[in-house]
């Protein structure tokens, strides 16, 4: 393989992958075992894309941090085995954690791996229709994420081929229903006397990361996706990747290193080239080129899109990806503590809420829903729609440092965050560097109110709003899933674009936006197979 004499790049590669995120690193290593020349460029100097563990602190530059994805929970084993990986993964228990901000002994759930005290505590706080309902849904929810599973590391079909294919006959009319419409509705099935607990499972399962409100169409897709845990051990909730998600990409780093994959950082494109009317290689923001018999964007679809030359892809595809186009609506608060939270409704004694998932939800004051938390939830929605930034936002705590302590450094910090749905991609009539400071206090506030001192905690923090996480990760409009979860299967980025030579295969294409690693391996297949090459 020749190279340039300056940079060291090759001049010309059988692949070249577009970004370092953790799909075009499972692309490297199938397409690199293959026998096939891959080069992956990088433009940052961090590969990972979102996937990765920083120290972003200045006042505890020792603290590692997720600063983008937190948690581990879609990938699938079998993929982890074809890729012959070990990823070491830490069980949260309990995984859920619903607070009140009452004093000690007031209403709360720990949800844990013991179904007895789930049941027991649903009863108590709750009602025994919804320990019943929670039952139900758990079981449902377990044999479509069963019959799911193989379809997400093949080439999707519509809707109602994957439920003919893959789906038990009793369950496929639950399945379309459920993937095409909205998460509301798809709990409504279920009888919750509370509304508390419905709106605690949209917003974690069926909002998370979407640009929708709880009743449109599609989010029901999204709570499905998240919950396809499958991980050995995970009993169908999310792990902790030890030492951060960084570890997950470095593992595939790797074993694309050792597969003869190249990786550079540093090395951003600028351009697709197209020679008789087929992906030819691509031009680096130096000017520096690279020959390749196949390009592969795992960047994000309008990213890759941009790349290329104008009309050189279907029409069909392009008008179609930019009618599902949305702009990203969560906000992340990456924080550095010095202590512990302290929550005023746990009494002496309790298990550990640290490494759940805490659900500070508006309406929580008061466990049985009296004042309509869905209705908070649809108000919270309109205010998104405006332009305007919820006064009080759903937000979910994370403290994963008392679960992982390799994360921690020499003066024993801990790394913590709120992932905050939904805001505004832009205020309107303003910008976020004019709002960010009240906002961020206004967010401390709310967790004030459940853990008083929390503030005095804070050592440092690193906020990451909708246009900040467009800078920090290159991802077009900050929206974390590339795609919108709303959309499902065969209707999100094709795997091959319709440009001879040119694939995708990142969070964008099936099966869905998250850390999964499934769009890598069936785009890698999908170009073997293009290429009459045996894996």
């Amino acid at each position: 393989m020749s190279t340039h004499p300056a940079t060291g790049l090759p001049t010309r590669s059988d692949v070249v992958i577009i970004g370092a995120g953790h799909n075009g690193l499972v692309s490297a290593i199938l397409l690199a075992r293959a026998g096939l020349d891959v080069v992956v460029l990088e433009a940052t100097d961090v590969i990972g894309g979102a996937a990765r563990t920083e120290r972003p602190f200045p006042k505890a530059p020792g603290l590692g941090h997720s600063t983008g994805s937190y948690l581990l929970g879609l990938m699938p084993p079998e993929l982890l085995r074809t890729l012959d990986v070990d990823i070491p993964v830490l069980r949260r228990d309990p995984h859920y954690f619903l607070p009140t901000p009452g004093p000690a002994g007031s209403p709360h759930l720990l949800f844990g791996r013991d179904h007895a005290s789930t049941r027991e505590q649903l009863e108590r706080f709750f009602s025994p229709r919804d320990a019943a309902a929670d039952e139900q849904l758990a079981v449902e929810i377990a044999a479509l994420r069963a019959d799911l599973a193989p379809a997400w590391l093949e080439e999707p079909g519509s809707v109602e081929q994957i439920a003919d294919r893959y789906i038990r006959p009793q369950l496929q009319s639950t399945f379309i229903d459920l993937v095409r419409g909205s998460v509301a509705d798809y709990l409504a099935r279920f009888g919750f006397k509370s509304e508390l607990l419905v709106s605690m499972y949209a917003v974690t399962d069926g909002l998370s990361g979407l640009n929708a409100g709880p009743d449109d169409p599609g989010t029901g897709h999204n709570f499905l996706v998240h919950n396809m845990c499958r991980l050995p051990g995970s009993d169908g909730t999310w792990m902790i990747a030890e030492g951060g998600m960084g570890t997950v990409t470095r593992t595939f780093a790797d074993a694309a290193r050792a597969a003869g994959a190249q990786i550079f950082t540093r090395t951003p494109v600028q351009a697709v080239t197209v020679d008789g009317g087929a992906a030819s290689g691509v031009v680096l923001a130096d000017g520096h080129t690279i020959s390749a018999r196949v390009v592969l964007g795992s960047c994000d679809p309008y990213r890759l899109i941009d790349l290329v030359p104008a009309g050189a892809l279907p029409a069909e595809l392009t008008e179609r990806l930019a009618a599902v186009k949305r702009p990203g609506s969560t906000l992340k608060l990456n924080l550095a503590l010095r202590g512990l939270p302290e929550f005023t409704c746990l009494p002496p004694g309790s298990p550990s809420p640290f490494g759940a998932t805490i659900h500070l939800l508006p309406g929580s004051a008061d466990l049985t829903g009296a004042e309509s938390p869905m209705a908070t939830l649809r108000a919270m929605w309109a205010d998104v729609q405006a332009g305007r930034l919820p006064d009080e936002p759903t937000i979910e705590w994370y403290l994963h440092t008392t679960v992982d302590p390799s994360l921690q450094d020499a003066e024993g910090h801990h790394s913590s965050a709120l992932f905050v749905q939904s805001v505004p991609y832009a205020p309107a009539g303003s910008t976020w560097d004019q709002e960010l400071p009240a906002y961020v206090d206004r967010l401390l506030d709310i967790c004030e109110r459940y853990a008083p001192g929390t503030r005095d905690l804070i050592v440092d923090m690193m906020p990451l709003t909708p246009p900040g996480i467009e800078e920090h990760f290159g991802i077009t409009g900050g929206h974390i899933h590339h795609v919108d979860n709303t959309v499902a299967f065969d209707e999100r980025m094709p795997y091959f674009t319709g440009l001879d030579g040119l694939y995708a295969g990142s969070a964008g294409a099936h099966p869905a936006g998250s850390v999964i690693g499934a769009a890598g391996h069936n785009a890698a297949t999908r170009i073997l197979k293009d290429l009459n090459i045996p894996r």
